[in-house]
């Protein structure tokens, strides 16, 4: 799974992890692809090999999901240390960086949204207001889906919540797994899951993306000009979603009859507004606008998510306290600062620079036309990914790398950034992202049933896209 992920709750079925077997002979491979690159005469300079060495296996453990990513990340980040790769301050610089801390203050925004039932709430004002039709209360389901977006973070702590919504619409029609309904809604709501967290500035790949840009390629990124960059394709995605899973999994009931006041009696439940909930809303709201008025007092995003989460724990305040500390898992926070450091390691050892003109060489004809470019991009990055085991470690490793290459051409690292960091959310398979896993683990769908809308909606992003680039994006001024 991706560490980029906080998991609340627990499906049905855990699913992802390799055998022991597969898992002996990828910790094989971590080790003996290094040494390698460690012995090659390679003409290099030492210190650029060791750090290509040494990033071979973080990536590799990445990619294998052979252990924790937060752990092997550590891990990379302690060899550079102790090898003489790098000094401590730039073995560890990532951490350093506001990108880790922007991730912190969401993930803690997210556990204190989540404890006081917020997320809850909202979702069952929407879904029990769209109608008792099959296809409103898709529709309502995969827009309370991209509303919880601002309020919660994690792509798995969404899904998990969206799930008991599912499944109480679905026992409502009177059916279970392997029926229609079952299918369009789980495979509609895991994908989106997925895809969602790319076009905010919330889940900890746009994160890292954000932080990737920024660090490396020299220019600001606002929270306002993402969210409305890409809200074309948001827009397009819920709505390509919704009519895919009614063409696909055509319901074999139309309508609930009796059971519709018994579900939305069930969905709106009993919980009263504590005091609680209450302050976590308005903190949430805060940071929302905050957030979406960035350019106007240029608060960076990433303090406006550390401050407010830290407001959750002052004792007038007591949100959150120490022990949603103790329960949220924050080895994500781990993995995207020792990304971070990979990549400042490379760039002061020169290797960054030996990778840049191996990988992205060739694409200098086609990056300078952006018609061109858009393409080039796009569906580069879904090939690329299909290499990595999630869209974190395909980000965190190719935009160090992308950004530098855009610098040394002259070409605009926002535009290149933003387009390759949206390219990450097209998949076909369930290792590509921690939600998928989720969602797959239900049972409601099976792996063809996730191609069947990666394939559709891959290509229905990507004209979304590229219209907006060519029409939309111009009047932003990007």
């Amino acid at each position: 799974m991706s560490a980029g992920d906080v998991t609340i709750g627990k499906p049905h079925a855990a699913m992802g992890a390799p055998s022991e077997t597969l898992r002996a002979v990828f910790a094989v491979i971590c080790v003996v692809v290094p040494v390698a690159i460690w012995l090659l005469p390679l003409d290099v300079p030492p210190a650029a090999k060791g750090a290509m060495a040494i990033s071979s296996f973080m990536i590799l453990a990445w990619m294998t999901n052979v252990m924790e990513y937060g752990a092997a990340g550590l891990i990379g980040c302690l060899l550079f240390w102790v090898t003489g790769v790098a000094k401590i301050e730039t073995a560890f610089s990532g951490f350093a960086n506001d990108t880790p801390w922007f991730l912190f203050g969401a993930i803690m925004l997210g556990t204190a949204a989540n404890k006081t039932g917020v997320p809850q709430r909202i979702g069952a004002f929407v879904v029990s207001r769209v109608g008792a039709s099959y296809s409103r209360l898709l529709l309502g389901l995969i827009i309370t889906s991209f509303m919880l977006l601002f309020f919660v973070p994690s792509g798995n702590a969404r899904l998990v919540i969206m799930a008991s919504f599912a499944i109480s619409v679905i026992e409502g029609f009177g059916v279970g797994k392997g029926s229609n309904i079952g299918r369009g809604i789980f495979l509609v709501l895991t994908y989106t899951a997925a895809i969602f967290d790319k076009m905010v500035i919330a889940g900890a790949g746009a994160i890292t993306a954000v932080g990737n840009i920024t660090r490396f390629g020299g220019v600001q990124v606002s929270y306002a000009l993402w969210f409305v960059a890409f809200l074309p394709c948001a827009l397009l995605t819920i709505f390509a979603a919704w009519q895919f899973a009614k063409w696909a999994y055509p319901p074999e009931v139309e309508r609930l009859s009796g059971n519709a006041e018994d579900l939305k009696t069930k969905l709106r439940g009993n919980q009263a507004w504590t005091p609680l909930a209450v302050k976590s809303s308005l903190l949430s709201v805060l940071a929302i606008v905050l957030w979406m008025t960035d350019s106007f007092h240029h608060i960076p995003a990433s303090a406006v998510a550390l401050g407010v989460a830290l407001i959750a724990f002052l004792p007038f305040v007591g949100v959150l306290d120490v022990e949603d500390m103790q329960r949220t898992n924050l080895m994500p926070v781990f993995f995207v600062a020792s990304a971070l450091c990979m990549s400042n390691v490379a760039q002061e050892t020169g290797a960054l620079k030996i990778l840049t003109d191996f990988f992205f060489g060739s694409l200098t004809p086609l990056l300078s036309d952006r018609v061109v470019a858009v393409p080039a991009l796009y569906w580069g990055g879904f090939v690329y990914h299909f290499a990595t085991a999630s869209e974190i470690s395909m980000l965190a490793t190719s935009l160090p790398v992308l950004m530098e290459f855009a610098k040394a051409n002259h070409l605009d690292p926002l535009w290149i950034g933003m387009i390759w960091a949206f390219s990450a959310g097209g998949k076909l398979f369930a290792y590509q992202s921690a939600p998928l896993v989720v969602g797959y683990s239900y049972g409601y769908f099976r792996h063809t049933d996730l191609i069947k809308i990666g394939a559709v909606l891959t290509v229905v992003e990507f004209i979304g896209l590229a219209l907006s680039v060519a029409f939309y994006w111009p009047l932003l001024g990007v």
